[in-house]
């Protein structure tokens, strides 16, 4: 069964693109956008790849468990990723890809599945 979606897909879009915007300008986008953009992104990503075998974290706004295979149920899990909000947008995006942003260290992974990269992106480019 999927997660149940928290975030309207329509406010959570729309959120992906302004950050994506302020982000693509150098800038620093707002906290409550950037918290609505990271939900949508995540929800999108545990609706698509439905699983517990992996927890996907992005502090302090959210973290979901996807992939099939081994539920993870209590205690640290055994395949954790996590990073922050604005390289979770370019992750999601596609503006970044998982192993640039790996390389980069701006993403922490253990465990075993934790390479995301053929999950990504999520969210459409916007249209010109």
């Amino acid at each position: 069964m999927p997660p149940r979606r928290r975030t309207d897909p329509t406010e959570g879009l729309a959120a992906v693109r302004a950050v994506t915007a302020v982000l693509d300008e150098g800038g620093k986008p707002a906290r409550p956008a950037l918290a609505t953009a990271v939900r949508y992104c995540l929800e999108e990503l545990a609706a698509r790849y439905p699983g517990g075998s992996v927890e996907v974290r992005v502090p302090p706004f959210a973290a979901v468990q996807v992939i099939e295979g081994p539920r993870h149920t209590r205690g640290t899990p055994p395949a954790v990723v996590e990073m922050d909000g604005p390289t979770w947008i370019a992750l999601a995006t596609g503006s970044l890809t998982f192993s640039d942003a790996r390389a980069a260290g701006r993403v922490q992974a253990s465990g075993q599945r934790t390479d995301l990269g053929e999950l990504l992106p999520l969210v459409p480019p916007a249209p010109v």
